[in-house]
């Protein structure tokens, strides 16, 4: 008896390379595929064939839902037939892996999750595994000197991939790790110099409070560094785990390393992946980077160290219209009297009907829906059971954390979607770098990309549709004040176009107005479907790549300090100095110049971060301080100061609404970290009319915050927004105490002035000798402060910053500076 099927799997093993061709013979596709493949796979797959497959690395655009997989596996199993194997398929986690091995059953192409099986190793199989099992300091492909031949790669949803190498490039010490300990002795005088109360919060384990270890004390204790790791890279403890796994690929670039202490962990980390480490991933003859149209591609150079002219076009199908449908509304931009709980109430109405998933930021913003919530994801086997929950049945109102990327929510599973709130950086660096680039483009344009990445979750191919809802006062403000709307993708900024059009026929509109208009998406409205397709029916891809040179001169400024070229290094820093012209930015890169200068001339660095530190406060401060610039006091009333402040801020008095709206959610005990609660309460009192600084940030000695008006009546303010003891503790009334002795030494001539505690109680622990004139900013304060300053800023909004209606206001309010003392402070115990 013939055996056909042998035959004809021997012919496409060793024959056949044309990707269209190994598809049309496999002889065992699910009938799924209709024996034909989409054109814009067509359109990619002949693409690449003709023009990219000899290339190293070659980047494939193509719209969610459009059939990335099947491109990928097939091109994959086009090497393996010319003999360019092994061949591994990279996701970013293990929920897709299962996903890309349906696929490829469905199309009948051997794979295997064995990275050790002999079929994936002799050329027959396509490993298919996740981004954590490549890059690590333990990985069967090899780091160092070690390597294992890897033929050819598809790196899937790869901008994803690459944020998971980012963070592999790191590594985590918890506060249970002696290590820990041994760190927080090493560092402790230079934690002190730079801020002695954030020392203080860390020691007593105050999670949200962090410390960048300066780079020069970095330097002159790398040997105590060293000693301390390698001694144990080998325990695979479970509080170890970071450092067993991603050692290797860290230590021999540990002194270009930066390390951030907090309250529960310390993080080693490095600016830029020295890829090179895992030799095996960085010499694969043949790379294929995947990934849905995202506009900036300057992660493929700054992660891989690719060069950007190696890349400089993508492939891409023809038209870019293969992209659901969705209906993008902002309430509190048509509206801004629409408030949260309103708008809560309304998308609870809709889950009676349909799947709601709500996005936010945090395990606190998720506290806020738990009353209308049908379920709270808070674990990671609770997120896999509830997304095929939504995807096989009606859930109702569903709150995921956190999480923008790696997750389908295909059809019916999410018709409508809710971005609640900005996203939150995820790392400790993240964090940093978003409080010492604040306002920059590189913080918006990593913020947008995450945003959109959550506007994905609901449209997962051309047929699907989803309303996205954007709310929250911070994410409100920051797409309508800023040009933050343009770094979309262009396929996004169309749908945007279109829910403008709507946003004009819509403005002032009630929860009952903007209903009837989202039923005509969920309905399926057969004109509003045909106004949405085309919305994007002549919309083309961009195959021009687009990277920012700022963050590749400093890859290979990076490049250049690895191989210990620093004045290399120095002068690729410097030329981008002298083209930057945002402040935070410019004194942000003399800081990394510094970084640099510091292995050829310490006391150059730090006149250089002297000089730094007076462009972007944020940043560290150098050894020998800087000097403090007093307040200049003058006689300008303080409604005065508030409208024109105001006016210079915001471009219209609705921009100011959401802008101060935003301030205000900022003010919360718990859930911001120190950082961010402190420069809520300066930026409040610029928005009041005070002269508002925050010394201990900026010059290292003083209250957190310090207000003036008029009259010289000043308030000295220490911020613990994140206590949670009954009790004020002993240190925080050392701290008020210290900083009240500070101002008397600054400010002789001034004695109108009133310490402030922002704590969320009013009693001192037994062992505190607190100042008699200590006032306090109790959780119920907070609380009514927050209230009135929501109802003050409406009305400021319609006076028009009318001077006169405007005084009147912060009387009514009791928001003058002798009256806040009053109505929002409360006497200590």
């Amino acid at each position: 008896m013939l055996d056909f099927s042998k035959l004809l799997e021997d012919t496409l093993s060793s024959e056949i390379n044309d990707p269209i061709e190994i598809f049309d013979l496999l002889p065992e596709k699910d009938e799924k595929y209709e024996e034909l493949l989409r054109p814009a796979q067509q359109t990619v797959l002949q693409t690449w064939f003709n023009d990219y497959r000899e290339k190293r690395n070659t980047v494939i655009k193509m719209n969610t839902g459009s059939g990335k997989t099947v491109v990928g596996l097939l091109m994959l199993q086009s090497y393996l037939n010319d003999g360019k194997g092994p061949a591994i398929y990279i996701v970013p986690d293990n929920y897709l892996i299962e996903q890309i091995i349906k696929e490829a059953q469905d199309l009948g192409i051997n794979v295997t999750k064995d990275n050790k099986a002999s079929e994936f190793l002799n050329g027959e199989s396509i490993l298919i595994t996740n981004m954590h099992t490549i890059i690590n300091g333990r990985t069967n492909f090899g780091v160092g000197e070690i390597r294992k031949s890897i033929g050819c790669i598809v790196i899937d949803d790869a901008h994803a991939c690459m944020k998971v190498a980012k963070s592999q490039f790191s590594i985590s010490i918890p506060r249970t790790n002696d290590i820990y300990e041994k760190f927080l002795n090493i560092f402790s005088d230079c934690m002190k110099e730079q801020s002695e109360s954030r020392y203080l919060e860390i020691k007593d384990g105050d999670k949200n409070s962090q410390q960048l270890i300066p780079f020069w004390e970095w330097k002159n204790n790398i040997s105590k560094v060293l000693g301390i790791l390698h001694e144990k890279r080998d325990d695979d403890s479970e509080d170890n785990k970071s450092l067993f796994f991603n050692w290797k690929l860290l230590k021999d670039n540990l002194e270009l390393s930066e390390c951030i202490i907090t309250g529960k962990e310390l993080v080693i980390n490095v600016d830029f992946l020295p890829i090179e480490v895992i030799p095996s991933f960085h010499e694969c003859p043949h790379r294929i980077f995947m990934s849905a149209t995202i506009e900036d591609d300057t992660i493929l150079v700054s992660h891989f160290d690719i060069d950007s002219e190696e890349i400089n076009t993508s492939i891409t199908p023809g038209n870019a219209n293969d992209i659901g449908e969705r209906m993008i509304l902002i309430p509190q931009e048509l509206n801004p009297k629409i408030t949260e709980d309103e708008l809560k109430q309304y998308y609870k109405y809709l889950s009676a009907k349909v799947n709601v998933v709500i996005l936010v930021p945090s395990t606190f913003r998720a506290n806020y829906w738990k009353d209308v919530a049908d379920v709270v994801v808070l674990s990671q086997i609770e997120m896999l059971r509830t997304v095929e929950q939504l995807k096989k049945q009606h859930v109702g109102l569903v709150v995921l954390i956190n999480k923008y990327d790696g997750i389908d929510l295909p059809k019916s599973a999410c018709e409508v979607l809710v971005i609640d709130g900005m996203p939150d950086a995820r790392s400790e660096f993240e964090k940093y770098e978003q409080i010492a680039l604040r306002g920059s483009r590189e913080v918006i344009k990593d913020t947008i990309q995450r945003i959109e990445q959550g506007m994905g979750r609901g449209i997962r191919s051309k047929e699907d549709h989803c309303v996205v809802f954007l709310m929250g006062n911070s994410l409100v403000q920051f797409l309508y004040s800023s040009d933050a709307k343009k770094m979309f993708t262009e396929t996004t900024q169309m749908q945007l176009k279109l829910s403008k059009s709507l946003d004009k026929q819509l403005k002032g509109a009630t929860l009952i107005e903007i209903d009837s208009a989202i039923s005509s998406c969920l309905s399926r409205n057969s004109e509003w479907v045909r106004l949405s397709k085309a919305t994007i029916l002549k919309l083309k891809y961009n195959s021009q790549n687009s990277f920012d040179e700022l963050i590749i001169k400093q890859r290979k400024a990076f490049n250049d300090a690895k191989n210990r070229d620093y004045r290399g290094a120095m002068e690729k820093i410097q030329e981008i100095i002298n083209v930057t012209t945002n402040n935070s930015l410019k004194g942000y890169l003399k800081y990394k110049y510094a970084k640099y200068e510091n292995f050829v001339n310490q006391v150059a660095a730090q006149e250089t971060l002297m000089s730094a530190k007076k462009l972007n406060s944020h940043l560290l401060h150098p050894v020998n301080g800087i000097v403090y610039r007093k307040m200049q006091f003058d006689s300008i009333p303080q409604v005065n100061k508030l409208c024109k402040f105001n006016i210079d801020t915001y471009k219209d008095t609705n921009d100011y609404l959401l802008g101060f709206n935003a301030l205000i959610d900022k003010l919360h005990f718990e859930d911001f970290s120190a950082n961010v609660f402190e420069q809520a309460i300066k930026d409040l009192g610029e928005h009041l009319g005070f002269i508002s600084q925050r010394p201990e940030n900026e010059f290292r000695k003083g209250p957190d915050n310090l207000w003036a008006s008029i009259n010289n009546n000043c308030f000295v303010i220490e911020c613990k927004n994140e206590a949670t003891s009954t009790t004020i503790c002993k240190d925080y009334c050392n701290q008020l105490n210290g900083s009240i002795v500070w101002f008397e030494e600054m400010y002789p001539a001034i004695n109108t002035f009133t310490p402030i505690m922002i704590h969320p109680n009013v009693k001192f622990d037994y062992a505190a000798s607190p100042d008699s004139r200590i006032r306090i900013i109790n959780k119920d304060k907070l609380e009514l402060l927050r209230n009135r300053l929501r109802d003050f800023a409406s009305q400021v909004a319609q006076s028009n910053y009318d001077v006169s209606t405007v005084a009147g206001l912060l009387k009514s309010f009791k928001l003058e500076s002798n009256l806040i003392i009053q109505e929002y402070t409360v006497n200590h115990r």
